[in-house]
């Protein structure tokens, strides 16, 4: 099992610890605060946001929409009659007409997907929930659908909200609910899926990437899976799940050890009842909250606890965020941020509004983390992976623009629909950005005393020393100035959050 925090250890480096990767960082007032709240009130501080008020109301269009779902067999119906076309003159009436109606989909579909990024981004940077909004990005990056194919922003709401309602709760309901989920259902083609050609996408994506990894499962578990989930579909008209019974496969299956007329939860119940499956989740859960994948013997702990647990995410959080392992040297000092956890962290820091929608969803675009829209069914490979020559200097060009305002963000590199729309407003609306604050940052003491400058920023943003030879580059940058006017305590800034130390929480 694991082993508790001694009370000794608990002090205000392992409080930044907690709020780094329970949440998304925050300041030496935060650090200070959840410090005296103890191990035990931290980590129920973040746990029991159940009981912490809310209200965020759903956007105008997060509803079932029958316009919506009509304006889409239309833009089929279109496709299928020009198909069929036999005149150039039909042809091109049908292309005009097409063209058209798409424009003002693929238009109200970039509007939406930017809405939804950047509400999200917010509710990540001043919300009441951190560990919640934390819990969510998590779910997205496992399940990892994407609006590139789902292309209706409602349904990657819905997805996002289930992650909220659900994610600190029971591993099977939420497995059951995230199979039935529209968006899971056209990401995967369950949808389509019939008794006389079964599709066997979300099965094997089930037991490979979402519960039970490669090698726990044979290709006739696949097929025998895919049988059984036949029947979950989804009605256009209300914009929700349906059970078609009619396209559901009643004969004799085999999964996984089970025999019978196996129907999809129950295949969902002999997934999560296999050994490997808390292994695995949980290996998982360790590796997004603290440090890579677990060693063999850490690895059946967790196992062992989430079994303990009933397999419900939220007393397993509870008992790993009050671990020795979580607060080791190691773990502590071993994640690099994903650009997300930057760009929030760094607001939170620097103690400024997240930027306007346009700039904050192009810069964690630029950084290689487009929300809603995941790379592919593995979703994101983290660690190293978000650090590149060119992510790197994108992470240096956007904290210069966090700190000293009026900058332009470097060439776009996201998905999704409606990017190019963005990037160009995102490039307009970050020349008008305002610099940061100082005097909310720093002390009229501080200003006066570049070594005690330094120890408050590096205290504020790292949370350890820098290297002697960048303390030295910030010490020459400082000693010709005889004052420190708000630029020059800028510029130091935004050099600490270029250094090595900033990428890594």
């Amino acid at each position: 099992m694991l082993s508790p925090l001694p009370a000794s250890k608990w002090n205000e480096s392992a409080a930044a610890h907690l709020l780094n990767r329970a949440g998304f960082g925050g300041t030496p007032r935060d650090v200070q605060k959840l410090a005296k709240l103890g191990l035990e009130g931290a980590v129920s501080s973040f746990l029991d946001y159940d009981d912490m008020s809310a209200d965020y109301p759903p956007p105008d269009w997060a509803k079932p929409d029958h316009q919506r779902a009509q304006h889409q067999r239309q833009i089929q119906d279109l496709n299928a009659q020009l198909a069929k076309a036999a005149t150039d003159e039909e042809k091109a009436k049908l292309t005009e007409q097409r063209r058209v109606m798409q424009q003002q989909f693929q238009g109200d579909l970039g509007l939406q997907t930017q809405q939804m990024r950047a509400s999200w981004l917010e509710r990540m940077a001043a919300g009441p929930r951190p560990l919640q909004e934390k819990l969510t990005l998590f779910w997205h990056g496992h399940f990892a659908t994407s609006i590139t194919k789902v292309r209706e922003v409602y349904f990657m709401w819905g997805q996002i909200d289930t992650f909220r309602r659900l994610g600190a709760g029971n591993w099977l309901e939420l497995l059951g609910a995230v199979a039935t989920d529209p968006a899971m259902l056209i990401w995967l083609d369950q949808a389509q899926s019939r008794k006389e050609h079964p599709n066997e996408n979300f099965a094997r994506e089930c037991m490979e990437l979402f519960a039970l990894g490669e090698g726990h499962y044979t290709e006739k578990d696949v097929t025998e899976a895919a049988r059984a989930m036949t029947g979950w579909s989804l009605d256009r008209d209300t914009e929700t799940y349906r059970y078609r019974p009619f396209f559901h496969d009643n004969g004799i299956k085999t999964v996984l050890g089970g025999t019978g007329p196996l129907t999809g939860p129950d295949v969902l119940r002999l997934i999560v009842a296999q050994p490997q499956a808390s292994r695995f989740i949980t290996g998982k859960l360790w590796k997004f909250f603290a440090a890579d994948d677990p060693e063999p013997q850490l690895a059946e702990a967790l196992a062992a606890v989430f079994r303990s647990s009933n397999q419900n995410f939220r007393p397993f959080l509870r008992v790993m965020f009050r671990s020795q392992e979580f607060y080791s040297d190691k773990v502590m000092a071993g994640q690099i941020k994903s650009p997300v956890q930057w760009l929030v962290s760094a607001v939170r820091m620097l103690e400024r509004p997240m930027p306007p929608p346009a700039v904050a969803v192009e810069m964690v675009s630029t950084l290689g983390q487009d929300l809603l829209a995941p790379p592919n069914v593995k979703g994101w490979d983290g660690g190293l992976s978000w650090i590149t020559t060119n992510t790197l200097l994108s992470r240096y060009n956007q904290a210069a623009i966090l700190v000293m305002g009026q900058g332009n963000l470097m060439a776009s590199r996201g998905t999704g629909p409606g990017q190019a729309m963005v990037a160009q407003q995102a490039n307009q609306a970050a020349r008008t950005m305002a610099p940061i604050v100082v005097n909310t940052i720093i002390t009229q003491e501080e200003r006066q005393n570049p070594e005690l400058l330094l120890a408050s920023l590096e205290k504020r943003f790292l949370r350890a020393p820098l290297s002697e030879d960048h303390r030295q580059v910030l010490r020459d940058y400082l000693a010709p100035h005889r004052s420190l006017g708000d630029d020059d305590i800028r510029h130091v800034i935004r050099l600490l959050l270029a250094t090595p130390e900033f990428q890594v929480t």
